[in-house]
């Protein structure tokens, strides 16, 4: 288990170690809230019966699309899962630009990937799509998808920069756990092997900055959209990875060797230890290199985090930290819940440690920032509980975003070439059972906690079923908004659709972005679409057959309302 706080040494107090968008439209349908407490003797209101949904109705799955958008999905959908296709779909896509000119290229991408993935190229040409959405009860996660496509030479020169040491960057003398947060120079390129997550590279400040802006300007939209939205950040595109490589090293004990450590002798003579609170995190006063301080297992004596960090490097980590805590208020202020995206194992525990700190000052009436879990990894069970219990101690929300992880194949090559366990799970069935196993503990809880909260962000239909299963026997009902569901846009509509109209919370992930600067995530939807072949088969399925009934009944040329 690792550790997962910071420790700052105070001289007086009271021991103090706590333990281990868019909305869709049919929310009106849910406005009644959770469930009030009744006065004793009082008879319990009829709850409204648990809503039935078919994934498997063509007709209600595709009722919100025009019949050329259907053709559409079906060439796209049929394009992804062909191999030869993708192993050469960047030089494809270079050919056609270079033989058809930037226009007519353009024009093609809208009418095929492009249309079918991404909204539009600014906030202003996506409010069409979002707007028609909500009318089928499926809310908006907006997402500027906007990547830079950088080379690997370029990517592996900016994140080796980033790392602390020539040590660190060998990975020399250094025991299996402490490999596996430190850089490396193989790895380097922290896209390889990934294809459903954006990656950030740090450039500047500047840049950071950027990445700030553009996140704050989609927590408007989202704000202004609705009263009941959603948006996500990464927290590798607020600052240099290294701050959190090195936040990460905390966790590096286990959870003996941090129960042996605190003791009566190493606590000192005020026989005090204080966590170091959000607001002294962000102060620009606060020096950073006396407050984090972490134990060392061999002369058991508090050593700096940030040994070795420079006077400019502690500011650039407030800076970071500060531009988390502006995203939170301005999520606060206009009322949307902040998720924050899951990374690298070697960054994880850190975001994870960094999230906590915001729920703390940020949950306090309900969620509004969501901390994510990749149920991927061995210890994802465990991370979740500890959070739930900690939450119950400490009299915050819980606010949760369950997915299956991004970079299984990176993880489990990084492990194999450092030299450290593999954190992933055996195999992929192992990986549902974890993912099911997590979740079933979250809405046990949310039974018996009407402020917690949950995404399911799946587009695995058994997953879906299986949530939905669990709701109805736990009395969860859709109406008392604790139980989200999320899907990207262009993916799994016959899930997303008949939960949406069904009364479900449910959201897709909305990018947006101009055409040639959204070429690195259209991507990586292609790569994902090949991955989850038996999804996108049944997808297709699916939509052929809903074409069929339209040319059988002559609705070839249907409108939606």
């Amino acid at each position: 288990m690792a550790l997962r706080h910071f420790v700052s040494v105070v001289s007086s107090g009271a021991p103090r170690l706590a333990p281990l968008s868019t909305a869709p439209a049919t929310r009106e349908q849910r406005a009644a809230g959770p469930a009030t407490v009744l006065r004793r003797g009082a008879a319990e209101p009829a709850r409204p019966q648990f809503p039935a949904v078919d994934f498997g109705n063509a007709q209600e799955a595709y009722r919100s699309r025009r019949s050329w958008e259907l053709v559409r999905s079906l060439l796209v959908l049929r394009l992804c899962a062909s191999p030869a296709l993708l192993a050469r779909h960047e030089q494809l896509l270079h050919l056609s630009r270079r033989f058809l000119g930037q226009k007519l290229f353009d024009k093609l991408m809208k009418m095929t990937f492009y249309g079918h993935f991404v909204a539009g190229e600014d906030q202003e040409s996506i409010r069409p799509l979002i707007q028609h959405n909500r009318t089928f009860g499926v809310g908006s996660i907006l997402d500027y998808g906007v990547e830079e496509d950088l080379s690997t030479e370029e990517a592996e020169r900016q994140e080796m920069e980033s790392c602390t040491s020539e040590a660190e960057r060998k990975g020399s003398g250094t025991s299996k756990r402490e490999k596996q947060y430190q850089a490396h120079r193989a790895f380097g390129d922290r896209r390889d092997g990934v294809i459903s997550a954006r990656t950030y590279f740090y450039a500047n400040e500047a840049k950071c900055d950027s990445h700030m802006e553009t996140f704050l300007r989609c927590i408007e939209a989202s704000g202004t959209a609705s009263d009941d939205g959603f948006s996500a950040i990464k927290l590798t595109a607020l600052g240099r990875p290294q701050f959190l490589e090195s936040v990460a090293k905390m966790g590096i004990a286990s959870r003996k060797e941090i129960e042996n450590w605190f003791t009566a002798e190493t606590l000192g003579v005020s026989g005090t230890l204080d966590l170091l609170d959000w607001s002294s995190l962000i102060n620009s006063r606060t020096e950073l290199s006396k407050h984090l301080v972490v134990p060392n297992m061999q002369t058991g004596q508090l050593e700096p985090l940030l040994l070795g960090f420079t006077e400019e490097e502690e500011q650039q980590m407030t800076r970071m930290l500060q531009r988390m805590d502006v995203l939170a208020k301005k999520a606060t202020e206009v009322g949307v819940r902040l998720m924050v995206d899951a990374e690298q194992t070697y960054f994880q525990p850190a975001i994870s440690r960094l999230t906590l700190e915001m729920q703390r000052k940020f949950n306090v009436e309900k969620p509004l920032i969501f901390n994510t879990y990749q149920c991927y990894l061995r210890d994802a069970y465990d991370n979740v509980t500890v959070d739930v219990e900690l939450a119950r101690r400490e009299g915050w929300c819980f606010g949760a975003k369950l997915v299956r992880g991004a970079y299984m194949a990176q993880e489990r090559a990084r492990a194999e070439e450092i030299g450290y366990e593999d954190p992933i799970n055996p195999t992929y069935e192992a990986t549902n059972v974890m993912y099911h196993r997590c979740l079933n503990y979250v809405l046990e809880e949310l039974k018996h906690n009407a402020k917690a909260q949950v995404m399911v962000a799946s587009h695995n239909e058994d997953t879906v079923q299986f949530t939905l299963r669990r709701m109805e026997e736990l009395g969860l009902h859709p109406a008392d908004c604790q139980v989200y569901f999320g899907q990207l846009l262009g993916m799994c509509d016959q899930i997303s659709f008949p939960l949406g109209q069904a009364g479900f919370p449910v959201y897709k992930y909305v990018p947006f972005g101009p055409v040639m600067e959204v070429l690195p995530y259209l991507s990586r939807r292609a790569l994902e679409n090949s991955s989850v072949m038996k999804g996108a088969q049944r997808e297709r399925q699916l939509l052929w057959q809903e074409l069929r009934r339209r040319l059988r009944t002559g609705s070839l040329f249907y409108r939606p309302a």
